[in-house]
């Protein structure tokens, strides 16, 4: 008689353990990862995704960029002396970013490949790519 007052509980602990994870709220989150960053400066996510961004480090850009026409582009300089993104040709763009600090401008509206200099430090050239 003892056995059979104990089989009921067991079948109650069983369905809980196999209901515990069907509440709201509940259970192990959805995995969410991010693709990695093509490089440490430049060639970040291409439009379409997070950030269009360009990272200044040790006086380069790094990798092309390429971005969707339009696409707001952050300029981050990790260095401590002042740079420029400025369009070779015309004037696509053109963003001075202090030391340390950030700016964003908007990429053409046209694709194509649009290279690019710092107007303080005429050795540092990149490419912003509209496509």
């Amino acid at each position: 008689m003892n056995a059979r007052r104990k089989l009921p509980s067991l079948w109650l602990v069983l369905i809980l353990l196999g209901t515990g994870g069907c509440a709201v709220g509940s259970g192990t989150p959805a995995s969410t990862s991010a693709p990695p960053p093509d490089s440490v400066y430049g060639g970040g996510p291409t439009a379409g995704t997070t950030a269009a961004t360009i990272t200044i480090k040790d006086f380069a850009y790094g990798d092309p960029l390429t971005v969707t026409p339009g696409a707001a582009v952050t300029v981050t300089n990790i260095d401590t002396a002042p740079h420029t993104v400025t369009a070779d040709e015309g004037a696509a763009f053109d963003a001075e970013v202090k030391g340390g600090g950030t700016a964003t401008f908007t990429a053409p509206t046209k694709p194509g490949s649009y290279p690019y200099h710092c107007t303080f430090h005429p050795n540092m050239h990149g490419t912003l790519i509209v496509k």
